[in-house]
C-alpha cells in the first residue's frame, strides 16, 4: 500500500483471502514492530489476538517485506496513513521499541484516534537518557567495517540477554532488521520530542518492561511509566528486547488486558 512518497507491506486480520469472517470484538489493534525486527516479531502472539480483535500490522519502510525509502519519511506520518488506508478512525495501537515512540507520539499528536497503548519496552523521542549506551558507537564501528556478523552479535549482546543456545531465532530477526538500519537513516525524519509531554496522556496506558532489557532501557521505561499518568508499569522477568519471543502468552495476555475497552 502506498504511504506518502512510499510503500509498506501492510496486513490486516479480517482482510481478503484470510477464510471465513469471524466477527470479533472490541477495538481494531495495530501492532507496531521494534527496530530490531519487523512485523514478524508478533507471530508468537498474534493467534490470540486475532481471536478477539481485528489486527492490523505493517513492516516500516526498508523492513521485512516494504521497499526501502527513496524519500523523506516519518513513522509516525506512515502510521496515520497506514490507518487511514484501513478505514480506523479510532484504535489500540501495541508499539514494541521502536514502534513503541511511533504509538506514543500518534496519541500525543491525534488523542481521539487512540483508545488505549500497550507499549512492551518501548522507547520515546526526546529522552536523553539512552544517550549513555555505547551501543550505538560500536554498531557505527562495525558497519563502516562491513561486519554483518559482528552487528548481529553485539545486538544480540545488547538487547537479547534472555537468549540461550545461539539464539537463532532473535538472530534472524535482527538479521533482516539491520538492513533497513542502512537504508533508512538518509531518509527518516524524527517524529517531534515526547519525553516531555508524557504527563498529557489521557487513554488507558500499560507499558512492560523487560527486566533482562539494557539498563538505560529500563531506566527509560520506569521514567516513561512515571509520567504517564495511570500507566500500568509491568516488568518481565523473563525477557529482554525481545519480550513476544521470550514471554509470548504473557504478553499477548497484556496486550490484551490493556486494549479491550470500549471501542466507541
Amino acid at each position: 500500500m502506498s504511504v506518502g512518497d512510499g510503500e509498506v507491506w501492510a496486513d490486516d486480520s479480517q482482510g481478503e483471502g484470510k477464510g471465513e469472517h469471524r466477527e470479533t470484538d472490541g477495538l481494531p489493534l495495530v501492532l507496531l514492530h521494534p527496530g530490531v525486527a519487523d512485523s514478524r516479531i508478533w507471530d508468537p502472539v498474534l493467534p490470540r489476538l486475532v481471536e478477539r480483535h481485528r489486527v492490523i500490522r505493517f513492516d516500516v519502510r526498508g523492513y521485512g517485506r516494504s521497499p526501502a525509502p527513496t524519500a523523506k519519511f516519518s513513522l509516525v506520518e506512515d502510521l496515520v496513513a497506514v490507518l487511514d488506508h484501513f478505514g480506523l478512525s479510532r484504535v489500540a495501537l501495541v508499539g514494541s521499541s521502536m514502534g513503541g515512540a511511533a504509538a506514543v507520539n500518534l496519541a500525543l499528536a491525534d488523542p481521539a484516534r487512540v483508545a488505549a497503548l500497550a507499549l512492551l519496552v518501548p522507547g520515546v523521542t526526546g529522552y536523553e537518557g539512552l544517550a549513555a549506551s555505547g551501543f550505538m558507537a560500536e554498531a557505527e564501528k562495525l558497519a563502516t567495517a562491513g561486519d554483518m556478523d559482528g552487528l548481529v552479535a553485539l545486538t544480540l549482546r545488547t538487547f537479547g540477554a534472555a537468549g540461550t543456545d545461539g539464539d537463532a531465532e532473535a538472530a534472524a530477526h535482527v538479521r533482516s532488521a539491520i538492513r533497513a538500519w542502512f537504508t533508512n537513516h538518509p531518509h527518516q525524519v524524527p517524529d517531534a520530542p515526547a519525553f516531555d509531554r508524557l504527563g498529557e496522556l489521557s487513554m488507558p496506558c500499560l507499558l512492560a518492561l523487560g527486566e533482562r532489557d539494557q539498563p538505560e532501557v529500563i531506566r527509560c521505561n520506569e521514567d516513561m511509566a512515571a509520567r504517564i499518568p495511570g500507566c500500568r508499569l509491568v516488568r518481565l522477568g523473563g525477557s529482554d528486547h525481545l519480550p513476544t519471543l521470550r514471554e509470548p502468552e504473557t504478553v499477548a495476555s497484556l496486550i490484551l488486558e490493556a486494549c479491550e475497552g470500549p471501542a466507541s
